[in-house]
């Protein structure tokens, strides 16, 4: 276990010495300006309106971008001059590699939720939301926006590794991300179009918590964990097949 650590420890070093962690606060500072323009002057605001306006392009579009991004930033040193190899022959475990390449992209994605808690509890602060914050609301939607993106990170974590071109899932990920203005909206395949699933697990449904086409989170999280357990054991059993 603790060979793992280590390999988590050094996906990290890694990244450090990138420009990852100014794409960590990009969807969060972008997502104050739908708080602070699309809620009028004289406008009652409460934490759920701020909720929902925010995290409709956060959710929709940038989390499952971010999460073809991290993936292919976490693969791209090791396409570059044989680092695959070099990597592989170390004493570890090809499924220590790729499960520590994956938590370190989950983690990303936490601090990414986190940042946007942040900001949204400072966007309710200036505009003086009404209180008290209620905070199972708000950390259920964080949470839950986190969970939905588990699957996605899982399977973009697949490509990225097969492909050496870091454009090309990057690609495949947007490409597959822009419908969501439409699914989203679909009661027949949104709550089970994977890209879509962050942005309705983060959208508060009347008074009763969250969910989408009265769909209840706990039934979205079913196809979010399924979908999760195909990707990750796909994207696992490919790799070990990797030729080096």
């Amino acid at each position: 276990m603790g060979s793992f650590w280590r390999i988590c420890a050094s996906e990290r070093l890694k990244m450090s010495k990138s420009y990852i962690w100014l794409l960590v606060i990009l969807s969060p500072a972008i997502a104050i300006l739908p708080g602070a323009l699309s809620i009028r002057d004289g406008e009652e605001v409460t934490w759920g309106l701020l909720l929902s306006v925010m995290s409709v392009v956060h959710g929709l579009l940038f989390l499952p971008v971010l999460s073809g991004i991290f993936a292919a930033l976490i693969c791209r040193y090791e396409h570059q001059d044989g680092g695959w190899k070099l990597l592989l022959s170390l004493p570890v475990t090809r499924m220590k590699v790729y499960l520590s390449k994956y938590v370190m992209i989950i983690a990303l994605l936490g601090v990414v939720q986190l940042l946007f808690l942040v900001c949204l509890l400072g966007m309710g602060w200036i505009r003086d939301a009404a209180a008290p914050v209620p905070w199972s609301i708000l950390l259920f939607s964080v949470f839950g926006g986190w969970i939905a993106c588990l699957p996605l990170a899982a399977l973009q974590l697949a490509v990225s590794q097969g492909w050496s071109s870091f454009g090309a899932p990057l690609a495949l990920n947007v490409s597959l991300t822009i419908p969501n203005i439409l699914i989203a909206n679909s009661a027949t395949y949104g709550p089970y179009y994977p890209w879509v699933q962050p942005s309705l697990a983060m959208t508060p449904n009347g008074q009763d918590g969250f969910g989408a086409f009265n769909l209840p989170l706990d039934s979205l999280m079913i196809v979010v964990l399924g979908s999760l357990i195909v990707f990750l054991v796909a994207g696992l059993f490919f790799f070990w097949r990797k030729a080096v």
